[in-house]
């Protein structure tokens, strides 16, 4: 049976964690959602959809919005239940939600070993938009000097706008959920000799942190501020208990790649983006 939620409760939550785990046994990788998000919906709109048999669900599939009027789709079915259209099902209502809310586009994450996602998207009409490499670092970032000209500070709800330029500068997209993530309390703007320069967010989830949104607007970069903040945070994070950080990147973002790389982060998985068409094929 499919339900479409507007927030999950905790023992949803729950057993969406335990179903990823087993998929996760079986297939590797792992469901892209962000936890931390999950537990913080406001319930304004349906991100959820789940599928339940017998009173256990049996597969997932999580709407979030990261940018512009995109949304990005990830999903989960048991292994066990596979090859019986639940997979089908589930990403037909999810594009349907989308659709019905005014969506201007919609992502599909699919592990890059994942023949039944790509085939999937495929069928649907999704073509590759964009690939992103998930990176993982797990001890500390090599040591060096900070720059007393740049400091971090705690975004507030004030700084919504300002958030919303840094972030069309950097990436040249319409950013979304921005509300939710300084309201969560994890957003931070980097200023530099006193000037806004860029945003992170940052957050802890299952004992590893993440950074997410990092952006130092072009005419500040190549300066090191961005090689300065992240290795801040990082120390940051590994010094309150987080067990490795992680973050992601577009494999062709090169200059991104040197810098996350030369910190001391691998590549632990591929991830492709496809696009798929709002309306039902014909």
């Amino acid at each position: 049976m499919l339900t479409l939620h507007h927030q999950l409760p905790p023992d949803a939550l729950r057993a969406v964690a335990d179903l990823e785990r087993r998929a996760v046994a079986v297939d590797g990788g792992r469901l892209k959602v962000a936890w931390s998000d999950l537990r913080a919906r406001r319930g304004e709109e349906v991100n959820d959809l789940l599928w339940t048999e017998a009173g256990r669900v049996v597969g997932y599939a999580s709407l979030d919005v990261h940018g512009g009027p995109g949304v990005e789709v990830a999903g989960v079915v048991d292994p066990a239940a596979r090859r019986r259209g639940i997979g089908s099902a589930l990403l037909a209502a999810a594009v349907d939600v989308c659709r019905r809310r005014g969506a201007g586009e919609v992502l599909l994450i699919v592990p890059r070993g994942s023949s039944a996602g790509r085939h999937l998207a495929e069928r649907r009409g999704g073509r590759l938009h964009h690939s992103e490499h998930a990176m993982l670092l797990q001890g500390p970032p090599p040591v060096s000097a900070e720059d007393p000209r740049t400091r971090l500070r705690p975004a507030v709800a004030a700084d919504l706008a300002l958030l919303e330029r840094l972030l069309r500068e950097a990436f040249d997209v319409e950013p979304g959920g921005l509300a939710e993530g300084v309201a969560g309390g994890g957003t931070r703007v980097v200023e530099h000799e006193g000037e806004p320069v860029g945003t992170l967010r940052v957050d802890v989830d299952g004992g590893v942190g993440g950074v997410w949104g990092f952006a130092v607007t072009p005419a500040h970069q190549g300066r090191g501020i961005g090689r300065d903040v992240l290795g801040r945070v990082c120390r940051e994070l590994l010094a309150g208990g987080s067990r490795g950080v992680r973050l992601e990147v577009e494999v062709d973002n090169d200059h991104a790649l040197g810098l996350y790389t030369s910190l001391g982060f691998r590549q632990v998985l591929t991830e492709d983006y496809y696009d798929l068409p709002l309306e039902p094929s014909r």
